[in-house]
């Protein structure tokens, strides 16, 4: 994501504006704070001002500003998490946090809009999946990947503030009411879909492995290395964190593997890979391809819906939608046993 930042901030994520910070006050900013010096490159951003700050000997790192209308809670939730991981599971891949020059991992602004939360976090090198071409050795080790992610959070004492995330699978029936956003030709689908998770509800009531989960575990917040474009070597975006039944994070990756041809056999390679480090329970297998679907239903509401009140930025809402439709196409009829036959090495998941 380096294509340059309006110089206009619309309210469209978040209902606030700010002025910009040029990149002078950035690379200011920053060595004000941490004390490092170097220069500043403006990357897009939706709901922030982002920069890539390179050090003078040439190590980079993210600079984040916050909108001076996120909830401070929420930065102190992620900021725990990567503190967490660090300190738990240093091999897992993820930026780290930059402590400040008092120690601290964040540092607040004051501007004429309001309090701006500052943060500096290690760069991770490497080609964001959804650049690469998609092969199932590369879907195993994504697969295995949040696996290894899963548990490191597993033990994670932080917890987000308390609010519903739009995009949390566990309120799918909160997009029962714009539906009617949906094309007529796609809104029996949806609708279908989130009838099937209204009765599975009393189902969902048995699963008891609940943690932190990332939430948004898709190809364009995980990097390969360019060499070898099936490893693993970055995940990033942890602004979807929310605390909830740990299948649900598994549904959330899987849902974007289901739109190619071959979606059968990248789903099973997939899910090979994450059953290579992590078992899943019963309940938590049965419940995968309903949980799966209303993710892909969600996209479909939640784009239709949104590029209606949005229509300027209706292009970048609706770009994963025709895969999500594609995907909903592909496993509207996938049962548990179905699932299961795809990963044959695993069948008593």
């Amino acid at each position: 994501m380096t294509e340059p930042m309006p110089a206009t901030k619309t309210a469209d994520f978040m209902s606030a504006t700010w002025e910009q910070t040029s990149l002078t006050d950035a690379a200011a900013a920053v060595e004000d704070i941490y004390g490092l010096t170097g220069t500043a490159k403006r990357l897009s951003s939706e709901r922030d001002e982002t920069f890539l700050f390179t050090r003078d000997d040439g190590t980079e790192f993210v600079l984040k500003i916050a909108n001076p209308a996120e909830d401070p809670a929420a930065l102190d939730f992620q900021d725990g998490v990567l503190l967490h991981l660090a300190s738990v599971a240093p091999s897992v891949p993820v930026p780290r946090i930059v402590l400040t020059n008092e120690g601290e991992p964040s540092h607040t602004l004051s501007a004429s809009e309001g309090p701006r939360i500052v943060r500096l976090l290690t760069f991770l090198r490497g080609e964001l999946q959804y650049r690469t071409q998609a092969c199932e050795t590369q879907s195993r080790n994504v697969g295995q990947a949040l696996a290894e992610l899963g548990l490191g959070l597993e033990t994670c004492k932080s917890r987000p503030p308390a609010r519903k995330l739009m995009w949390d699978i566990s309120h799918t029936l909160d997009l029962t009411d714009v539906t009617d956003h949906v094309a007529p030709q796609r809104r029996g689908q949806v609708e279908a879909v989130l009838s099937e998770f209204e009765r599975a509800a009393s189902t969902m009531t048995e699963l008891s492995r609940r943690q932190i989960i990332h939430n948004d575990f898709n190809p364009h917040n995980i990097l390969l290395d360019p060499a070898k474009p099936s490893e693993v070597v970055g995940i990033i975006d942890f602004g979807d964190m929310v605390h909830a039944p740990l299948v649900n994070d598994l549904a959330v990756a899987l849902s974007y593997h289901l739109a190619t041809e071959n979606w059968a056999a990248r789903t099973g390679a997939f899910l090979d890979g994450f059953l290579s480090a992590r078992t899943l329970e019963p309940v938590e297998m049965e419940l995968l391809p309903v949980l799966t679907r209303s993710r892909l239903a969600m996209s479909i509401i939640i784009a239709e819906w949104r590029s209606a009140l949005f229509p300027d930025n209706a292009d970048y809402i609706m770009r994963n939608h025709a895969s999500a439709w594609q995907g909903l196409l592909n496993i509207s009829d996938l049962t548990p046993a179905g699932l299961k036959t795809l990963v044959p090495n695993h069948s008593k998941a």
